[in-house]
């Protein structure tokens, strides 16, 4: 009885060492510490920001995308999606705020766009795109349904990121 009574009395304890939700949600963002967090990519900035790195590797290959400020409310982006030897998928484009997610608009594919949400840090692609986003893609492939997990919040690594371009050379598609 004793014993339960204990292990009672030590649940209770450490949760009132807990802050309430709304004072975690409230921190300092003038504090030198979180500011050098920030600016590493360690903690999530706002919401309301897509700057940064999504990755993801796996058995055919790497997919990654870019995302680094164009303005005020706007960002461009790259992406490469890996399907095996010698087939992925290279893109680029332009992104807004829509509503509670994003709207990408790819480059050299006029009506191609898509609104795609992030979730959990994850940035995920809907699983149909208009058939204007067909040519981005060789063959079979297709950037529907891509899911990538957020690798950075920095842009500086964002700019730094590399990818293949169509002839194999390593570019940094987000640079300058």
């Amino acid at each position: 009885m004793m014993r339960k009574f204990g292990c009672a009395l030590l649940l209770l304890l450490a949760a009132c060492g807990r802050p309430a939700p709304e004072a975690a949600e409230r921190a300092d963002s003038g504090n030198p510490l979180e500011i050098a967090a920030r600016e590493r990519g360690i903690v999530r900035p706002e919401a309301t920001d897509l700057t940064g790195v999504f990755e993801r590797r796996h058995d055919l290959g790497r997919d990654a995308m870019c995302v680094v400020p164009d303005g005020a409310d706007r960002w461009r982006f790259a992406v490469t999606a890996a399907f095996g030897p010698g087939l992925s998928c290279e893109a680029s484009g332009r992104i807004i705020r829509d509503g509670e997610g994003w709207r990408l608009d790819f480059a050299g594919a006029e009506g191609c766009s898509a609104l795609v949400r992030e979730e959990e840090d994850e940035l995920q692609l809907p699983g149909g795109l208009p058939s204007q986003c067909d040519k981005l893609c060789p063959e079979r492939a297709s950037l529907s349904g891509l899911r990538l997990p957020r690798a950075s919040w920095a842009e500086g690594d964002a700019r730094r990121l590399q990818m293949k371009d169509k002839r194999g050379n390593m570019i940094m598609p987000c640079g300058a």
